[in-house]
């Protein structure tokens, strides 16, 4: 595989060696194993839909850390999407596996099940939790009856599964199903606002956070709702309330796992804004509460890379790796390697994102955003448009704007790439995320498009917002403006509050 700077061009090796089979075909076959799944709530199919676990999955004490919860607390929070830690999630699914062995019709015990091994799933960057999900959910609603309570249960799940697996028409569907069925529970709420995100509806989006709120909530559940709140408003651009929202629901979480995942949402929020300091402190303090919470170690990673300690940032990543290898962090270490002149090194980062795709779409998970994004880069452009305008046309979310955008750039076709990458810096036309790497993109394509002064204003942005938002991109950002005539000299501030 040929590893090139940062907006380079040229062939390079595409990240999926072998092209996975066509959508209409993987849609097919899902709607088989659905329609096999549907029939098997009998003892014997039950059976069945339960292999032993791997070794490395099963339930074990951990040496040090908190003090696993009880599975009743544990199934309290999986049931309503509260974070929970990854011993407590074992313990849950192997209580869980039991309950539906001994009461195979017993619609909630097979919810709880496909909750927990969803978040395990997420949590762990592990995909081959969701097939398991999957079958658990659907055997929930197929034995639940008329039931409406536990109909929405088993749908809910569903909706939480289809945003894990980014299939946000899938969770849209579900989620106003589960809605529809109990419209004043709220944990029916969240999956329904990640799928309009994640579909680009940000006004419904804001709908169903205002619905949200006007319920009345226990104190156990008031800390994931303000999280919720917390997401809309950063997709808002409303940094300070954003920030505040999950603060206090750090301040009030009831669990170390819950905790530790509230503030490492705040880490990365200070990390958006390029306070370095700051996302480290919390992303630390995550890790002291959790020390298994891949989302935090990685998010260190980042915050050293951007202090200068740069050994320390990839041994965080490294860590985060080996506890739980996700594809994401594989393209994040990988950049960095390449910011420090380690190419072979960067190419084994790039080998393991490559396996990890394979293996979360093997098991039903939408990669065409990631792949895309890689692709632009590091391989073939023109294979990153094609994968980026279905994805657009199937869900056209922020996120996929700017990445189809900067794939168009990178191909050559700057005059179209600006109508995506203006979608993903617009408020008028997006969600108003305040994004650096969002501005940086429009910057570049300005820049090549011979457009000098929004060119210079979009990447001056891009700098102001977080002069550190990445170990490649930052530094063409900064080359971009002194060719254009217009950056200091000076190193850009610590403070960017």
């Amino acid at each position: 595989m040929e590893i090139r700077p940062y907006g380079g061009s040229g062939p390079g090796t595409s990240l999926v060696a072998e092209p996975p089979p066509p959508r209409r075909a993987r849609r097919l076959l899902r709607r088989l194993l659905v329609t096999v799944l549907a029939g098997s709530a009998a003892a014997g199919g039950v059976l069945m839909l339960l292999p032993p676990e791997p070794a490395h999955r099963r339930a074990a004490p951990p040496a040090a850390g908190p003090r696993a919860q009880s599975p009743a607390l544990t199934a309290a929070a999986v049931a309503s999407g509260i974070p929970a830690a990854l011993p407590d999630l074992a313990a849950l699914i192997g209580q869980q596996e039991g309950a539906v062995r001994a009461r195979p019709r017993d619609a909630r015990a097979w919810a709880v099940l496909g909750a927990a091994y969803v978040q395990r799933g997420r949590n762990a960057a592990d995909a081959a939790d969701f097939p398991k999900a999957e079958r658990a959910l659907r055997t929930s609603l197929e034995v639940a009856g008329t039931g409406p309570a536990e109909r929405a249960a088993a749908l809910g799940g569903l909706a939480a599964l289809a945003n894990a697996r980014r299939d946000f028409p899938a969770a849209k569907r579900y989620g106003e199903q589960a809605l529809k069925l109990t419209p004043k529970r709220w944990s029916a709420y969240p999956p329904l606002i990640d799928a309009y995100t994640g579909l680009g509806d940000y006004k419904a989006a804001r709908g169903a956070l205002d619905k949200l709120l006007g319920l009345r909530t226990g104190a156990a559940d008031r800390p994931a709702v303000m999280a919720r709140a917390s997401g809309v408003y950063r997709d808002r651009g409303w940094r300070e309330d954003s920030v505040a929202q999950l603060t206090d629901a750090a301040a009030a979480a009831r669990t170390p796992a819950e905790q530790a995942a509230y503030l490492t949402g705040v880490g990365q929020l200070a990390w958006e804004r390029g306070d370095r300091e700051d996302a480290l402190r919390h992303f630390e303090a995550a890790v002291r509460l959790e020390p298994g919470r891949r989302a935090a170690l990685s998010g260190k990673g980042r915050a050293l890379a951007a202090l200068g300690r740069t050994d320390e940032a990839v041994a965080a990543y490294r860590a985060a790796l080996a506890r739980q290898p996700d594809a994401r962090d594989a393209l994040e270490l990988g950049e960095l390697y390449e910011s420090l002149g380690r190419y072979e090194d960067a190419e084994g980062s790039y080998a393991l994102l490559r396996e990890r795709v394979r293996r979360s779409v093997a098991d039903g998970v939408d990669e065409e955003l990631l792949i895309g994004q890689f692709e632009a880069d590091h391989a073939d452009p023109e294979d990153a448009v094609e994968r980026l305008r279905e994805e657009w046309r199937r869900q056209p979310g922020i996120e996929v704007a700017d990445a189809l955008g900067w794939a168009l750039h990178r191909a050559g076709e700057d005059t179209e790439a600006l109508t995506y990458a203006s979608a993903a810096t617009d408020k008028a036309k997006g969600g108003g995320v305040i994004s650096a790497l969002y501005a940086y993109h429009r910057g570049m394509i300005e820049r090549e498009l011979g457009s000098a002064g929004p060119a210079r204003r979009h990447l001056e942005e891009a700098l102001r917002i977080n002069p550190y938002f990445s170990p490649l991109g930052a530094a063409a950002a900064g080359e971009a403006l002194r060719g254009l005539g217009e950056i200091p000299d000076e190193p850009p501030p610590d403070d960017m509050s």
